[in-house]
């Protein structure tokens, strides 16, 4: 068994961040001005059509994920200078989006030439070569994400790893992925961590958790899903929850009801489960680095909990998924 800590929520302060959007610029900003923060970043922007935001990436690469809507993006780096089109997508929830890969120094500008408000994310990973070491920037489609499902039963789970090794190899610290989880399931199931340097077995990641939610009401009666603080608010919430927890040597206790725009952050300790309520679907997007010269995702089980894999072998994945049809 491992040393659990009780477990209600004292850390929320400091590593729950909720949605609270500002009059302009980044609507979330995850950073290195946290406290304790210092491999991961992330920035969400709200653009409002024609709008534009720009960004450099000093000592960090980046990826640009499109949330809802697209962008035109105009990129600079090693003196040469770029266009790409995010075609992007209606919601998270319909399936991946196209994203583009920024090597460090890259100057970036976003501009939505939508006529309908844009949501798109910027993920971030601290770099030694503040150069970007002459790698490339990669704009990776939508029909080349990989979409894979995991688990069984209420542990099921759909995972985009648009920025993990398999699918951008060329990065140098940062790994990103999308996990979508249908109402009433449970995903990041067993509770695991990445806190500890064991060579093959388990990597130290810092790691970034941004929430979306989607009422399964609204989409049975033909209504536009509600996300809290961002499409409308008309007192209806859909929400998930989140657990961080450590042991009584390094503790951590995190226990937070989460919607759209919400973010939590795990610098150490066991993580999961991420629940969908039973009216919500919940979507949670993954940004990992740390400060290992190896970029690999490896986690360890909470051994309280691991023995959950094996009964997956009889239970059928959730027939929703994946949520946007097809694979």
């Amino acid at each position: 068994m491992t040393d659990h800590i009780p477990r209600a929520g004292a850390d929320n302060e400091r590593w729950f961040h909720p949605f609270a959007p500002r009059g302009s610029g980044w609507a979330v900003e995850i950073t290195d001005a946290i406290d304790g923060w210092e491999h991961t970043s992330l920035r969400v922007a709200i653009l409002a059509p024609g709008a534009s935001i720009s960004h450099t990436l000093q000592q960090e690469e980046g990826v640009l994920v499109p949330l809802v809507g697209g962008a035109s993006v105009e990129v600079s780096y090693a003196g040469q200078s770029g266009q790409f089109t995010l075609v992007g997508r209606p919601s998270v929830f319909v399936g991946p989006s196209d994203t583009l890969y920024l090597p460090a120094s890259s100057e970036v500008t976003l501009t939505n030439t939508d006529d309908v408000p844009t949501r798109i994310a910027l993920c971030g990973a601290h770099v030694e070569d503040a150069t970007g070491g002459g790698r490339r920037v990669v704009h990776t489609p939508i029909d080349r994400v990989p979409v894979e499902l995991r688990g069984a039963g209420a542990c099921s789970r759909e995972v985009r790893g648009f920025a993990m090794p398999d699918a951008l190899p060329d990065a140098e610290q940062i790994l990103a992925c999308e996990v979508v989880t249908p109402a009433g399931g449970w995903s990041s199931y067993p509770p695991h961590k990445h806190d500890t340097d064991r060579p093959g077995q388990e990597s130290v990641l810092e790691e970034i958790y941004y929430f979306e939610t989607q009422s399964v009401g609204d989409i049975a009666e033909g209504r536009s899903p509600l996300t809290r603080g961002t499409d409308r608010d008309d007192g209806r919430q859909p929400v998930g929850y989140q657990q961080v927890y450590g042991t009584r040597g390094r503790p951590i206790d995190v226990l937070a009801e989460v919607a759209t725009g919400d973010t939590v952050l795990v610098p150490h300790g066991w993580h999961g489960p991420a629940m969908a309520a039973p009216d919500a679907d919940l979507y949670y997007l993954n940004v990992m680095a740390g400060p290992g010269p190896e970029r690999a995702w490896l986690i360890c089980d909470d051994p309280a909990h691991g023995e959950i894999r094996a009964t997956w072998a009889d239970q059928d994945i959730d027939p929703r998924l994946p949520l946007g049809g097809g694979l």
